[in-house]
């Protein structure tokens, strides 16, 4: 594809692998500059923009018909994309569902924190300590409005929630799975909120949420918003709307289970699902986006809304995630690579696609830069905001994506990714010319697998170990 202009993200000629989807015609520097001090100048108006940051659950890399999916429509995320960006080298923060929602919420590795540990979270002895600040709380201390709708997975009341961490306002589940219908968890019981109270309503969840997530976007603002919309779609159990009968049937394994194990088996629907099931599902995720989407429009703030959509981890079981390698739980490219859109109709344009590596807690910095919030620098983030390359064309500074599984270790740096297996056993690929992860070069390369190597223990040395 032509390299893109730099007009796109705000005019400065030079850095960021960034392509042109169509249509964006190269500009003079001279040109370009005078377009981004126009947008600079609306920048300095003083109005911040509104942030809505949407996760699929278990969404595959290619699970998106714009990412590649010969089987499954997506034409609202679709349509998304062309108005925005989208990018192929974006990657959860790590493989599984709570440690990746530790490190979009902190903008840490989820192992700077004790319940960052859990991979993931499944009992209430663990959490995200209320005192730690997050996303939502630097933005509230910035003038921002904040809600979380959906899924939370950083603990149970009473000691763990979003109220206690920043957002004015939650509506959602506090476990990592429930019965689409039922709203019956992990741990067996009710899990929907609307703040800390029960709420009963049992319709099937994607829609509930949508609804939710409409009336919050349509309200009359007084303050710039953050509303982090957490869909548990395409998550297990494998329901779409009008399966009450099949949920009614795993709602009724749940109630008679005599063990955690076995809620876990019953919500693990192993006996259950298919491609078509997941499509469905997916597609159901994909209307519920657009009607989010149309509702903002309606509303008058679409312009200055800042969207950012993605996937808590790699898919799983139905996925379709070619031509990647392994899948959620594994530091495999299928593991963590996930789809991931941006738009901000006020500052970038739209027909893009970006090559530039990035995790969740970049997106952590870059949501705070713009927001106008300050980092507690007795939390030092992870992440690096993506701003600059966004917004003025600045080439991103280099540094190594780092992961930490308790079973893999992962490290990528530009085109070259280190991982260490289950077995102890080291690889390295160059993901430019093997997305698949099958060229083993670390007997070709022994002195850069040493280095990424020792980057990777460098990293992780700071972490907390893993409790035995």
């Amino acid at each position: 594809m032509p390299e893109i202009s730099r007009r796109a993200f705000g005019g400065l000629v030079g850095g960021g692998a960034v392509t042109a989807v169509a249509g964006t015609a190269t500009d003079t520097a001279a040109a370009a500059e005078q377009s981004f001090k126009a947008r600079a100048a609306g920048a300095r108006s003083g109005k911040r923009p509104n942030l809505l940051v949407i996760l699929g659950d278990d969404l595959g890399w290619a699970d998106l018909s714009s990412y590649g999916a010969p089987h499954i429509r997506t034409p609202n995320l679709d349509r998304l994309a062309r108005q925005g960006v989208r990018f192929t080298d974006a990657y959860s923060g790590s493989a599984t569902c709570s440690p990746t929602r530790f490190s979009l919420y902190t903008g840490r590795y989820p192992g700077r924190t004790p319940g960052g540990l859990a991979e993931p979270i499944a009992n209430r002895s663990q959490g995200l300590d209320p005192n730690h600040p997050t996303l939502a709380s630097l933005l509230k201390r910035a003038g921002y409005s904040t809600a979380l709708i959906g899924k939370w997975h950083c603990g149970w009341l009473p000691d763990y929630s979003p109220t206690k961490s920043g957002w004015d306002e939650f509506f959602g589940n506090h476990g990592g799975v429930l019965e689409y219908f039922s709203k019956l968890g992990q741990l067996g019981d009710h899990d929907l909120y609307e703040g800390d109270a029960e709420y009963r309503d049992l319709r099937y969840y994607t829609t509930v949420l949508t609804e939710r997530a409409v009336e919050y976007v349509s309200r009359e603002h007084d303050a710039p918003w953050l509303l982090n919309l957490n869909f548990t779609t395409p998550h297990w159990p494998w329901l779409a709307e009008g399966d009450e009968a099949t949920g009614a049937e795993i709602a009724a394994k749940i109630r008679a289970a005599g063990s955690q194990a076995e809620v876990s088996a019953a919500l693990n629907h192993f006996d259950g699902g298919s491609v078509a099931k997941y499509t469905e599902m997916v597609e159901s995720l994909d209307a519920a986006v657009g009607e989010v989407l149309r509702a903002l429009r309606r509303s008058g703030q679409e312009e200055n809304t800042l969207v950012l959509f993605a996937s808590d981890n790699g898919g799983e079981r139905w996925s379709y995630l070619w031509p990647l390698s392994g899948e959620k739980f594994v530091l495999q490219e299928g593991g963590i690579r996930v789809p991931t859109i941006l738009r901000w109709p006020h500052r970038i344009d739209g027909n893009q696609v970006s090559h530039e590596p990035n995790f969740s807690p970049d997106w952590t910095a870059t949501l705070l830069e713009l927001g106008g919030a300050r980092p507690d620098p007795a939390y030092p983030l992870d992440g690096t905001s993506l701003a600059g390359y966004l917004l003025r064309g600045e080439t991103p500074p280099e540094r190594d994506l780092f992961w930490r599984v308790r079973a893999n270790r992962a490290l990528r740096r530009g085109d070259w990714k280190y991982y260490q297996d289950d077995a102890g056993d080291d690889h390295l690929y160059n993901l430019a010319q093997d997305l698949r992860e099958r060229a083993d070069l670390a007997p070709d390369r022994p002195e850069l697998l040493s280095e990424l190597k020792a980057a990777w223990e460098r990293v992780a040395s700071g972490l907390l170990p893993y409790p035995d």
